[in-house]
């Protein structure tokens, strides 16, 4: 890599943080702690994120935290891994849950969305003004998301209830961290066959409070190439609230399909998804998962609905198509899916794989 790519690869790095860091209380900007919004587990990836009303399992703590209630094991245990952008960033998740009574789960969920190994060349010219590559360093810019999750039953029957405490820490080498809270909360019920969830994230909104701790000789590089010099700042999440439906259906003997239908209100002004609005925007997501006896899984989905206008001037509206399959072993899930994180019409399709297990499982819980 030749010096003039590696600069703007490290200043492309941080344009993207001061771009989303640097803005005033009262600028709420949209997409901010956008990769929180990525997903878990490859069996609702595979289903375009449709899955507020139907998780059961140690997900939940991410997709609807009421779900949470439903395991019923000393431990539940959950792992992914994906890559995008051709490996660069790379995205971990680990969940565990805990049954502390019939009645009551908790659980932890960690999220990791990282690059790393950002070549720094801010010390690349000496103040003699020449080139030394010895002087090039690397560091890391990383996401985390730590998730506390409490879910319990109510004596309705069917009805069931969690809550979410979220801390947000970002990290980008030692130029600049973040660290913040949010709730979220949410709801499922059960009423013949039929399943309704609501998910309300970010419900307080969440914080973010930005630390720069950039040196005289990085600051002069931001101002000889143009980049403007961030300050301690303050960054907010609006709320964002996703109602779900689904119904299993039995079509042949060992055979069913459930089809699940969410609808994302996003609180941030206007979207480029299939219904706009200021400052309310609704994003569509349908998911389906046909089943053979609760032991192998096929699953697919439509959503991120948007429109773009291509080099002539022409307006195209497109559709993202998410596949998946899964299998079950005892208590034991192995899952598959592919799927795209952005723009439909910049492909970033990646393969996920996700492992669920159960430690002194008590009762089966189906998904």
């Amino acid at each position: 890599m030749n010096f003039k790519s590696t600069t703007v690869f490290s200043l492309l790095i941080f344009s993207i943080v001061i771009g989303t860091a640097n803005l005033a209380i009262a600028q709420a900007p949209k997409y901010s702690n956008e990769y929180l919004q990525i997903g878990v587990g490859a069996r609702a990836l595979g289903m375009s994120n449709a899955s507020v009303a139907n998780v059961s399992d140690v997900t939940s703590g991410y997709w609807n935290p009421a779900g949470l209630v439903n395991v019923r094991s000393l431990a539940s245990v959950g792992l992914m891994h994906s890559e995008y952008f051709a490996g660069i960033a790379k995205y971990d998740y680990l969940g565990v849950a805990h049954a502390l009574n019939p009645n009551t789960s908790i659980g932890l969920s960690v999220i990791r969305f990282g690059v790393d190994n950002i070549p720094n060349t801010t010390e690349l010219i000496d103040n003699n003004g020449n080139l030394n590559y010895d002087r090039i360093t690397k560091f890391s810019a990383a996401d985390y998301g730590f998730i506390l999750t409490y879910s319990r039953k109510t004596k309705i029957e069917g009805l069931r209830y969690g809550a979410n405490v979220k801390i947000v820490y970002r990290k980008v080498g030692s130029f600049a961290s973040a660290i913040g809270f949010g709730l979220d909360f949410g709801v499922q019920y059960d009423r013949k066959g039929w399943k309704f969830g609501l998910m309300a994230r970010d419900v307080t909104s969440t914080f973010n409070a930005w630390n720069y701790n950039l040196d005289e000789r990085t600051k002069e590089v931001f101002t000889q190439t143009g980049n403007v010099i961030p300050t301690n700042s303050l960054e907010i999440t609006l709320p964002r609230f996703i109602l779900g439906v689904g119904k299993k259906i039995n079509i042949y003997k060992k055979f069913s399909v459930y089809p699940e239908l969410n609808l994302e209100f996003t609180t941030d002004g206007m979207r480029n998804v299939a219904i706009k609005g200021d400052p309310i925007s609704i994003d569509p997501k349908l998911g389906v998962e046909f089943a053979y006896s609760n032991i192998v899984f096929i699953r697919g989905g439509v959503g991120n609905y948007q429109t773009y206008t291509d080099d002539l001037g022409k307006k195209i509206s497109t559709v993202q198509p998410n596949i998946g399959a899964g299998f079950r072993i005892k208590t034991f899930y192995v899952d598959y899916a592919f799927t795209n994180i952005g723009n439909v019409s910049v492909v970033q399709f990646s393969h996920v794989f996700s492992l669920k297990f159960d430690i002194n499982k008590k009762t089966a819980v189906a998904q």
